[in-house]
């Protein structure tokens, strides 16, 4: 199992923008809700750690310094809950600025990250100068490139745009679950079932190579191929540990 992550390990210099850009903030969420938050948390938390879970390449991850080059981490939308669950570090998720987005990220803060306010397709232009800001005061940053709208496992290039303007690399992260619920969801969200083998894979660090914001866009498809081998490589995997 991965260590745990203390959410007060975010680094304290890390600001997500909305306090010193006097951005407008989400209403505050009702106690009905909040306690509702809570209670789903702790009751994933305990799903959580009925799963079997096997993670390969995260090494280099692990064994950086505060001082080391942060990244970017590219998920899939719909495999977010067992990849954040397993990952449990200290990172920034680009979150919607809807209402729904305050909730999911008061659930991602029970494991140790904090919420990155903002859309690639709404409001982009900020969401992705914030999440710029983040890694450079030392935070890595997850990202969806198929959210929040899909369509599933579309590959949009704000992720790589966030990577070149930062002199981050990028690093893929992909999922396969054995026995899961899907919901009839665009992205078909996966919730693992309860003793679920997961498997996680981190893929190799790949900087983004171009000259201009252009050809930094004409890139999404091969970083996109380059996920789809990282998920066959997991279900691969997946294959061989069902065979022993």
């Amino acid at each position: 199992m991965p260590r745990d992550s203390d959410p007060s390990a975010t680094p304290a210099s890390v600001s997500t923008g909305a306090e010193s850009e006097g951005l407008s903030r989400p209403s505050p969420l009702d106690m009905r809700t909040r306690v509702a938050i809570c209670v789903g948390g702790w009751l994933l938390a305990c799903l959580g750690r009925t799963w079997r879970v096997h993670v390969v390449g995260r090494e280099a991850l692990l064994a950086r310094s505060a001082s080391d080059a942060r990244v970017v981490l590219t998920l899939w939308h719909g495999q977010m809950l067992p990849i954040l669950w397993v990952h449990r570090q200290p990172t920034g998720v680009l979150i919607s600025e809807h209402r729904d987005g305050e909730i999911i990220a008061q659930v991602v803060s029970h494991f140790g990250f904090f919420g990155v306010r903002g859309s690639t397709s709404r409001g982009g232009a900020r969401a992705l100068l914030e999440c710029v800001q983040v890694l450079r005061q030392g935070a890595d940053v997850a990202i969806t490139p198929d959210g929040p709208r899909g369509p599933r496992h579309s590959f949009a290039a704000g992720a790589l745009v966030v990577a070149f303007r930062a002199g981050a690399l990028v690093v893929p992260i992909v999922a396969h679950v054995d026995r899961a619920w899907r919901l009839r969801s665009w992205d078909a969200f996966e919730i693992p079932k309860p003793f679920a083998r997961v498997i996680v894979g981190y893929g190799a660090p790949r900087p983004v190579t171009a000259e201009s914001v252009r050809e930094v866009t004409a890139l999404a498809p091969a970083f996109a191929d380059a996920m789809q081998r990282e998920m066959a490589h997991v279900a691969t995997l997946a294959q061989a540990a069902e065979a022993t």
